[in-house]
């Protein structure tokens, strides 16, 4: 960890993500995607485009999947995962503190940075969900419901690996977020998509044109009259390289249906249930 605290890492992920966007010249760059495919194993036949239809490794890793490949599981007390990963942390949050690693909590009022926000959802279930390069990177709803705002939060880019989940206290409360605020029929959720190292951009795709691609170094609350209105499994933001999504439920609505340390999920997939 010594390393890796005297790197500069914001700068550090402003030059990973130049280069991962290079697209020219064209033959190096489909060179650089189809290592990078193969170095970590893309499963490619999920993919919307043919492997030589990416410009550059960005293109790819942020790729949108075939119509159908991710079924979203039906009911309206039903909440799914929200993202491709593994199940890092979940439970029940206790005294506004979420478990981040064994023996290492951290407070949901500032994960959240909105203390409304969090004592509304004080005691209920959350679940950590921590993606790999491998993985698929777009982000979805878990539940139907209206879209009452989205936070931008400026922070740390600490790695997300186990090694700094567990030696960095609140590092997914100190790194770089957005937190999606909504209404469902099972009362209030959260989503929280947390940046890190070389991760390039946090983008939100739901609310406008993705309105949070790249802020100052300030919280930015956009707030919807109204609320939007978000269908279960519907696309709410990207993730320009890996990192966690934090989803948080209303104390009593939903009890959690998976479990388990590194428990692998996929959008659509039952995460959590109220019937």
């Amino acid at each position: 960890m010594g390393a890796i605290r005297r790197t500069p890492r914001h700068a550090l992920t402003r030059v990973v993500g130049r280069a991962a966007s290079w697209t020219s010249p064209a033959s190096l760059a489909r060179l650089a995607v189809r290592v990078f495919a193969r170095r970590y194993a893309l499963d490619l036949d999920e993919a919307s485009q043919s492997i030589d239809s990416y410009g550059s490794v960005q293109a790819l890793f942020t790729r949108s999947l075939r119509e159908g490949v991710r079924p979203i599981a039906p009911g309206s007390r039903l909440a799914v995962s929200p993202a491709d990963g593994v199940l890092s942390a979940h439970g029940v949050s206790t005294g506004g503190r979420l478990l981040q690693v064994k023996g290492v909590d951290y407070a949901l009022s500032a994960l959240l940075a909105d203390d409304l926000l969090a004592h509304a959802l004080g005691g209920g279930a959350y679940a950590t969900i921590y993606l790999s390069p491998h993985d698929y990177h777009r982000v979805h709803a878990p539940l139907s419901g209206k879209l009452h705002a989205v936070t931008y939060v400026p922070g740390d880019l600490w790695p997300v690996n186990a090694a700094s989940v567990a030696a960095v206290p609140g590092l997914f409360s100190a790194n770089e977020r957005l937190v999606f605020d909504f209404e469902t029929s099972v009362g209030r959720c959260a989503l929280v998509m947390v940046g890190a190292t070389v991760v390039g951009k946090l983008r939100a795709t739901v609310g406008g044109s993705e309105p949070f691609a790249s802020r100052p170094r300030q919280i930015e609350r956009r707030t919807f009259h109204g609320g939007i209105e978000i269908a279960k499994g519907e696309q709410i933001g990207i993730f320009d390289m890996g990192s966690t999504v934090v989803v948080c439920f209303a104390p009593g609505a939903l009890r959690l249906v998976v479990s388990g340390q590194q428990t692998p999920l996929r959008v659509g997939e039952p995460l959590a249930d109220g019937s």
